[in-house]
């Protein structure tokens, strides 16, 4: 089997199209998240802190002063930037507090799907054992007849 053969029987399969949907899904809302985070969450922490701008707080290397990242960064600066650590960090937080969320609906889900029961198609006979139909009313193997 070549190659391209078998990529394509990866590709068309259902698990590896789930997956390259979850992925996009799941950027998309990476995405969502870190605007919850940066725009909606942080600034009114900030407020509360006495204004601070967590975007903006970094350690720079170098010893020289400079009012904001960005202008440290333009600079070639090297920084050790926290504040961004933490709105990550935030975000991160969020993200899987979702998907834990997610999951656990999920296993509720499961949990309460019930099991279709069998219903059996065969029975033993009493005399000699042996496995018989259901509907039988004489063994097949001893010939025994059944109620």
């Amino acid at each position: 089997m070549s190659i391209i053969t078998e990529f394509k029987e990866f590709a068309v399969k259902g698990n590896a199209i789930d997956m390259a949907v979850g992925i996009v899904i799941g950027s998309a809302f990476g995405t969502i998240v870190n605007s919850l985070v940066n725009d909606i969450i942080m600034p009114p922490i900030g407020l509360l802190l006495g204004g601070v701008d967590f975007t903006n707080l970094f350690v720079n290397l170098s010893g020289e002063k400079y009012a904001t990242l960005t202008l440290a960064q333009e600079a070639g600066v090297a920084t050790i930037n926290y504040g961004l650590f933490v709105n990550a960090l935030i975000s991160f937080l969020i993200i899987a507090w979702a998907l834990f969320m997610i999951v656990k609906m999920m296993n509720k889900l499961k949990k309460e799907e019930p099991m279709a029961e069998e219903t059996p198609t065969t029975k033993e006979c009493p005399f000699c054992k042996s496995s018989i139909h259901i509907e039988a009313t004489r063994c097949s193997a001893c010939t025994a007849e059944l109620n």
